[in-house]
């Protein structure tokens, strides 16, 4: 019996909920759309779910998976980290939003910004050991 491959399956489920959050609750999500960004709010919360919810599906694909002569997984790992870094502006301008509110909120907002770089670390590792475990098995 061979053991089951599920690295980055922690960051799909999270993800997976993040992504219905967007949709469960949209107008708190709206808040720290940046207002650099064109458009409606609404549209930004719900692009960054969808793409939360696209990435998560690539990550829960199986490890033999394939799309374009690429490891579907390993596309979901990477896509993670650009989709993490690509929200980081609404974190940086949530904690300039928030410096006129409670303390409570206000630490909320600073302490997302450094939690932001664990999950560029943890989309990386799932990256990482993907790409080992791929180069690992027999061509």
């Amino acid at each position: 019996m061979t053991k089951k491959f599920t690295t980055g399956r922690g960051m799909a489920i999270m993800l997976i909920l993040t992504g219905v959050g967007h949709f469960a609750f949209p107008a708190q999500l709206d808040a720290i759309v940046p207002p650099f960004l064109p458009g409606e709010e609404r549209f930004w919360t719900y692009l960054s779910g969808v793409a939360e919810l696209v990435v998560a599906a690539m990550l829960l694909a199986p490890i033999t998976a394939k799309f374009l002569n690429q490891n579907i997984r390993l596309l979901g790992a990477w896509s993670a980290l650009a989709l993490f870094i690509a929200v980081y502006p609404a974190n940086i301008y949530m904690a300039i939003d928030y410096s006129d509110r409670e303390l409570t909120e206000q630490l909320f907002a600073y302490a997302r910004l450094p939690l932001q770089f664990g999950l560029f670390y943890w989309a990386w590792a799932i990256a990482k050991d993907i790409k080992k475990h791929l180069q690992s098995q027999p061509a």
